[in-house]
Parts: C-alpha cells; structure tokens; sequence
C-alpha cells in the first residue's frame, strides 16, 4: 500500500480518528536527539553564567509579553 492510499484511507475517517493518526505520526516525528539535547545545554549553562556576570542584558517578563 503506498502513501496516497494511506491517505485517502485516513481521511475517510471521522476528524477524531484523524486526530488520533495525526498525534501518533506527530510524536514518531519528535524523537529526542542527544547530540542536539547537548549542545542546547551547553548553550544553556553559557547563557546562565553570562547572566549571572552581568554580561547579558535580561529583558523582564512584563515588557516581553505585557505589551510595554
């Protein structure tokens, strides 16, 4: 069965079921990577020691999403 029967086949289904199908291809997608997962660390323990420094100018919350 190739993907375009698959999908006709999936959208006889009613919008719940679609949603159900739709989730699960969702999270075969969203698979963790470490090699990712470490260097967003990495870049994350930069960007705490640079704010604790002082070497980062923080912005505060209200002025981000408050609309000032």
């Amino acid at each position: 069965m190739g993907k375009h029967e698959i999908i006709d086949m999936a959208l006889q289904l009613k919008a719940a079921e679609r949603y159900e199908v739709v989730e699960k291809i969702m999270q075969s997608l969203d698979k963790a990577d470490p090699e990712i997962d470490k260097v967003w660390a990495e870049e994350a323990r930069h960007r705490a020691q640079a704010c604790d420094e002082g070497r980062m100018k923080t912005i505060p919350f209200e002025e981000v999403f408050g609309g000032k």
